[in-house]
């Protein structure tokens, strides 16, 4: 699931400064790795011929459709690498509380390879959004409370649902704090959305609203990767695909 922060005082998901996150993946899978063989990669070289009298010839549509299953394949292959690449560095930090400026760095720069080659350009329209996502990984301070002792941090998983139907999104944070807040979603196009939540609950106790914005930069079916309005990173990876935000 995906998470949308609003940082109120007082709560690790709830801050004096907006920001809207997402998190996810409570099990990530090994991302396979495809390679094509020799053969493939010769024949993706040649280029389609013409006769005069014959046209466009049955060996060439081959050759044609050979090279484009063969470049689909590396793209593939070098998107789960990334993939990979990214839940290796980020699985020691503790969402990002143990992590110095080199870790948030080296995450950065993976993520910034992932998200030149998001296949989704529109993730406002695409059903894999829905959902509830889990927090794997960010650089907000507010939401994990990095500079408190640990055992004041939240250490349970921290969600985020969202439904595009509905428009509707909604935080929760488990153990030991059970903060929760539901917003709604105004897309502002197809990747970013502005929040206004419109109710909060910090120790069961409802309180105030708040107002953010979050840009979509990276999803597919097991992984979001979103940018805060603050600039902060958030990695996330789906728990849920059918679970439904209250109204």
């Amino acid at each position: 699931m995906a998470i949308l922060h609003l940082s109120l005082p007082s709560s690790s998901l709830l801050n004096s400064s907006i920001d809207l996150y997402s998190t996810a993946l409570i099990s990530p899978k090994r991302l396979l790795h495809f390679s094509s063989n020799q053969h493939i990669r010769d024949a993706s070289l040649q280029f389609p011929s013409y006769g005069s009298n014959r046209g466009f010839r049955i060996s060439d549509k081959w050759r044609i459709g050979v090279s484009f299953f063969a470049s689909f394949l590396d793209r593939s292959s070098e998107i789960e690498s990334l993939k990979q690449q990214l839940l290796d560095a980020i699985a020691p930090l503790d969402r990002g509380a143990d992590a110095t400026p080199e870790d948030q760095q080296l995450v950065d720069q993976i993520a910034s390879k992932l998200e030149a080659k998001n296949k989704v350009k529109e993730p406002l329209k695409s059903n894999l959004l829905n959902g509830k996502w889990e927090l794997l990984y960010t650089t907000s301070k507010s939401v994990i409370q990095s500079e408190r002792p640990k055992i004041l941090r939240p250490n349970g998983k921290i969600y985020q649902a969202i439904n595009l139907d509905t428009l509707r999104a909604q935080n929760i944070e488990t153990w030991p704090f059970f903060n929760q807040a539901t917003a709604n979603l105004v897309p502002l196009n197809q990747r970013r959305v502005a929040v206004k939540f419109d109710s909060f609950k910090i120790a069961g106790v409802a309180r105030g609203s708040g107002r953010g914005q979050l840009e979509i930069t990276y999803l597919d079916e097991e992984l979001r990767i979103s940018r805060g309005n603050q600039g902060n990173l958030f990695v996330l990876g789906m728990v849920d695909p059918f679970y439904r935000v209250p109204v």
